[in-house]
């Protein structure tokens, strides 16, 4: 019978050292809410699991460099607990909010949701459209990546033998700037987002946009940066026209399939929608930002 092993090393170069002797059957664990059903129901097989949560930079949540800085190891309900995190990135917190139920909330976190590589999940998309980026420590030092590169394709990362996620960096706040995240799920709550969308934008001080970004999750393999969409509302004050433009580019960059869950055509149509509503939202929050 194969046997599962446990570490919970107090140093990052000590849990790449213990990742890479691992070899393929080692995992990190951050929260442990994808991690352990995958182990109970046999999608991976029994092997080490080395515990992050002992790692001081794992774990909370400090400001540096004028933007924030979440360990990996961070449970969700202590993003939602953090005043400035949440003035901040409004639309990263709501993302954040939307992985489980409140009892999952305080285990799972954006690090496993993101390393998870499910084109659903539903932080990644706000992560995305926010700029954010990952430390990742492996057995080769350090090294920085953005968030949109740590995905490859459906539960496949980028990440070489030994490296992990410790941490994620939300950059600086520019002034007049906001975020929104939108999802739809066929249920109220606690489903798998067959949309989400995540909007980031700057205002100048007369209200014209100038800076956007998109990203569209669960309608391609990974998250995908809609740069059409972003350049469609750059130069406008989000009139009519630009909401048009919007949803005409969001729908041209999604490459979803059909499932059990929602068409394709409908996940196209969708994408529009929830693009046009979240960049509505962003841009209401930004014109209250000093």
């Amino acid at each position: 019978m194969a046997q599962l092993d446990f570490i919970a090393p107090v140093s990052p170069e000590q849990a790449a050292a213990a990742l890479l002797a691992g070899g393929a059957g080692a995992r990190p664990l951050s929260g442990g809410t994808d991690l352990l059903v995958q182990l109970r129901s046999g999608r991976l097989p029994p092997g080490l699991i080395v515990d992050l949560k002992r790692i001081p930079e794992a774990i909370g949540i400090r400001q540096e460099a004028g933007g924030f800085v979440i360990g990996a190891a961070t449970p969700g309900i202590a993003l939602g607990e953090h005043a400035a995190l949440t003035a901040a990135w409004p639309g990263v917190i709501e993302a954040a909010n939307l992985i489980g139920s409140t009892q999952v909330q305080g285990r799972a976190t954006m690090a496993g949701n993101l390393c998870n590589a499910s084109p659903a999940a539903d932080s990644v998309p706000a992560l995305v459209a926010a700029r954010a980026t990952c430390l990742i420590v492996g057995p080769a030092g350090r090294r920085t990546a953005p968030v949109e590169s740590i995905a490859v394709a459906p539960g496949r990362t980028s990440l070489a033998p030994g490296e992990f996620v410790l941490e994620i960096h939300l950059p600086a706040r520019s002034a007049r700037s906001a975020d929104a995240y939108l999802r739809s799920i066929p249920r109220t709550e606690m489903d798998i987002a067959v949309v989400g969308v995540g909007v980031n934008l700057t205002l100048d001080a007369d209200g014209v946009i100038t800076d956007a970004r998109v990203a569209l999750g669960a309608v391609g393999p990974t998250v995908i940066v809609a740069d059409a969409a972003a350049e469609a509302l750059i130069g406008s004050k989000l009139d009519d026209a630009a909401l048009a433009r919007l949803d005409t580019a969001a729908r041209a960059a999604a490459t979803p399939i059909s499932d059990k869950r929602g068409t394709a055509d409908y996940r196209t149509k969708i994408a529009g929608v929830l693009a046009r509503r979240a960049a509505t939202i962003a841009y209401a929050r930004a014109e209250k930002t000093a």
